[in-house]
């Protein structure tokens, strides 16, 4: 068995959503595959379907239902007639620089006089600053227009008032209980707003702003809008769906120049460009400038029309980039290092590891710890707050993600009286706090873990779409499913389980053999759809005992050479069956002992060898001495234990080596313990050639007649047996075999040291005698442990989930 690394949801449908699938694929010529995701994913009509496959600018919504969008318009055409300076305020992140990007865009094309303020992340933090605003109202701006901030900015919002600057708020992010007391508010999560839509990123409502004002879709900007979108990994549904494809084809027809130049320094192609690749390559450049010095350069990049200004930006920025990457791995490091730390004090302490990740680390850098929270949650899958500590301040500016199941925002919320400020929603979150109040943020966060998660919500969730067989894995398929795309948050890559496939073919591949590159089949038929598992090249000695696996992935398509193939890209799997591995015949079984031993080291896992102690080579004797001692970790994890030695509760969750061949079908049992634990089975005897079958009735017909013509046999049972060996051509166990059930049934008697034939025999079955029965079965014992691997492994799965239904 190999258990998966995730918990396994597969998305299923009742019989009206069947019923549901198979309209879609009829009025639509779907494949029936697509038209069951579909419906899964909430279109299930073809009228949705249609909307969700292909809407276009006319499919957007009318900005004017969102609340306060008419005054924000009202205040910036009076900024337009009377000729005011108006600054966009904007932010640092990759959402924000698109959102002032097209702030920027707008104003040039209403003839606003403008300019733009991004803070310093590290000087000045997210969202509005009094200085900022009294820097703005020194240099003569009445109008401050903010862009994926501003809905929690009451007190600088209020100065800017104050001082005579009118302030229009444009934002996404959850609003607080008090909100500012702006001219206009635009924000979809407001209170009382009654958009349809509540999903936009902050570059979504600048670009709602922009048709709003110029009374169309503005789609040769959607390619920013796309941009900031995706990379704050908003849910790609609704108008975020129109706004990336749209955004999508303007980059793949007419690239403006800062997107042809971050595709040269990503290294993707603008003619195929996906949001993967927005989210992926071109978003955390722009992240970049903004983590690591200023934002402002990312946006004369987006809004700049010179293609040798935006080659340089972009390189700089991949460059920053570049820069980016070391510092997160330095942080990440140490990061793991501090909660490997706090993990150790709470078992030494008796508690259990902290249901949230809390740390915070001097000189860690606000701009990136948000990327470190990330992987840190990856790696330990739950709730990770990550903090730059400023030792000069004592403050702490950080950043947390978080897992399914849990709302950061509002557990962030039960302990707002600890922090300076904070933001964001149920999945990210960003805050200002005192060094002395760390400890007691994470055990706030942690009651809050205790009240919202299971143990089970620790477990990562593969979120499974749609269960196939490998035949049904096509190019065509492919093509269909492509139809869904933009895929991407809230419209995820669609994850296919391909169940029971039959591993036709298993390899590594690459540099040290990293990856796994599988060849999947449907039983008794031909390799159909190969299988990718980057980074997986160790699981193929695990997978080398099985014949079938589970196996989760996402289905492209692998063109080389001018083919085009169907393949799935592994991200989950799994073996429900117990894994044997066929050692028969080898020569040197110590060797093969002491690299199970490595791996099981490895994975924390345990093993028993069964075998006599005559079968145990040298080295397993010491290795068993030294266990049995107490000597390390090394040892303990191969118990050794004689066939009449096994213990009476079985062995649980470990892998059984049988050393030697059982000598009995009830020994063999025995080994295995009726047990649906036993991970793996080794076989690891010596195999010889199968004899011809004498229990079958024929061959013991023979027997029969052979002693009838040779009656009566003088001698020992033995003695007898290898005459009658000699004349028959059996083997002479077998003839030992059949005088036990001749005699047994009575058709032949022993007596004063000699076999002769029953004159009158009763009539009686040989089942009736216990001796051929048990020939019987040490025949199928031989059957099946000198046989083929996959009847064994057949066997042990039957036994396996015999045991389970006990």
């Amino acid at each position: 068995m190999i258990p998966s690394k995730t918990r396994w949801s597969i998305g299923a449908l009742d019989s009206k959503g069947e019923e549901q699938a198979s309209a879609l694929a009829a009025a639509l010529g779907l494949s029936p595959l697509a038209a069951r995701l579909l419906v899964l994913r909430g279109q299930n009509t073809p009228e949705t379907a249609e909307r969700f496959l292909g809407a276009g600018a006319e499919a957007l919504h009318d900005p004017f239902l969102m609340l306060g969008m008419a005054a924000a318009a009202a205040r910036i055409r009076q900024a337009v007639e009377q000729d005011e300076k108006v600054l966009v305020y904007g932010d640092y992140d990759a959402d924000g620089v698109s959102s002032t990007s097209l702030m920027v865009l707008l104003f040039r094309e209403l003839g606003l006089r403008h300019d733009y303020y991004i803070p310093h992340r590290t000087k000045e933090g997210y969202g509005m600053n009094v200085a900022a605003v009294d820097k703005a109202a020194s240099e003569g701006y009445s109008l401050i227009v903010t862009v994926d901030n501003g809905i929690s900015a009451v007190e600088p919002i209020a100065h800017a008032r104050s001082l005579g600057i009118s302030v229009v708020v444009t934002d996404h992010h959850e609003p607080p209980e008090v909100l500012p007391e702006a001219d206009a508010i635009v924000n979809p999560k407001q209170p009382g707003c009654p958009y349809p839509f509540k999903g936009l990123a902050g570059a979504g409502v600048a670009f709602k702003l922009a048709q709003a004002l110029l009374g169309r879709a503005p789609l040769e900007w959607s390619d920013i809008a796309a941009l900031g979108t995706v990379a704050d990994l908003m849910p790609l549904t609704d108008e975020n769906r129109i706004l990336v494809r749209s955004g999508l084809q303007c980059v793949r027809r007419s690239p403006r120049a800062g997107f042809r130049a971050l595709a040269e320094v990503s290294g993707v192609s603008t003619a195929a460009l996906a949001a993967s690749d927005l989210g992926f390559q071109m978003g955390p450049r722009i992240n970049a400038a903004g983590r690591l010095e200023h934002a402002a350069p990312a946006v004369r990049l987006l809004v700049s029309d010179n293609m040798d200004e935006a080659q340089q930006i972009a390189a700089e920025l991949d460059e920053l980039n570049i820069r980016r990457r070391s510092v997160v791995e330095q942080i990440t490091k140490e990061a793991e290092a501090a909660w490997q730390e706090r993990c150790r004090r709470a078992e030494a302490e008796g508690m259990p590891h902290p249901g949230v990740i809390v740390l915070a680390g001097a000189g860690w850098n606000p701009g990136v710890i948000g990327i470190v929270a990330s992987k840190l949650l990856e790696r330990h899958y739950r709730p990770a707050v990550l903090l730059g500590l400023d030792e000069s301040t004592g403050l702490c500016k950080g950043s947390a993600r978080s897992i399914s199941g849990f709302d950061l925002y509002e557990a962030l919320s039960t302990c707002k009286h600890l922090m300076e400020h904070f933001g964001g929603h149920a999945a990210a979150a960003g805050m200002t706090l005192k060094r002395e109040h760390l400890d007691e943020l994470e055990r706030g966060l942690c009651v809050e873990a205790e009240r919202q998660l299971t143990p089970d919500d620790y477990v990562p969730v593969s979120e499974i779409d749609l269960v196939c067989s490998p035949s049904e894995a096509t190019l065509a398929t492919i093509e269909q499913l492509a139809r869904l795309e933009p895929f991407g948050s809230g419209n995820p890559v669609p994850k296919v389980l391909v169940q029971s496939s039959r591993l036709a073919e298993l390899r590594t591949m690459g540099k040290s053999s990293a990856h796994l590159k599988l060849s999947l089949a449907e039983a008794g038929g031909q390799p159909l759809l190969d299988a990718v598992g980057f980074g997986l090249g160790g699981m193929a000695e695990l997978l080398s005992g099985s014949s079938e696996a589970d196996i989760v992935g996402e289905l492209s398509v692998n063109e080389w050479n001018g083919r085009r193939r169907a393949q799935l890209m592994i991200r989950d799997l799994r073996v429900s069956e117990p894994r044997v591995y066929d050692w028969r015949g080898n020569r040197d079984p110590a060797a093969i002992l002491l690299q199970l031993r490595d791996r099981l080291l490895q994975e924390q896992s345990s093993a028993v060898v069964i075998a006599s102690e005559r079968a145990l080579p040298p080295q397993l004797h010491q290795e068993s001495a030294a266990g049995s001692a107490g000597q390390g970790q090394a040892q303990a994890c191969i118990q050794v234990c004689r066939p009449d030695q096994l213990p009476p509760g079985g062995f649980r969750s470990c892998e059984v080596v049988l050393l030697e061949r059982p000598a009995s079908w009830t020994e063999l049992e025995r080994c295995l313990q009726l047990s649906p634990d036993v991970a793996a089975l080794h076989l690891l005897f010596r195999r010889e050639p199968l004899r011809e079958d004498w229990t079958e009735r024929k061959k013991m017909g023979e027997l029969y007649a052979w002693l009838k013509r040779l009656s009566p046999l003088e001698g020992s049972r033995e003695a007898a047996a290898r005459r009658l060996a000699a004349q028959s051509g059996c083997p002479p166990e077998a003839a030992a075999a059949a005088l036990d059930a001749f005699a047994e049934l009575d058709f032949i008697r022993y007596e004063a040291d000699c076999w002769s034939m029953n004159a009158a025999p009763a009539k009686r079955d040989l089942s009736d005698s216990i001796s051929y029965q048990r020939a019987v079965e040490e025949r199928r014992l031989s059957d099946l442990l000198q046989g083929e691997c996959e009847a064994i492994r057949s066997w042990l799965g039957q036994l396996a989930r015999g045991a389970q239904t006990v």
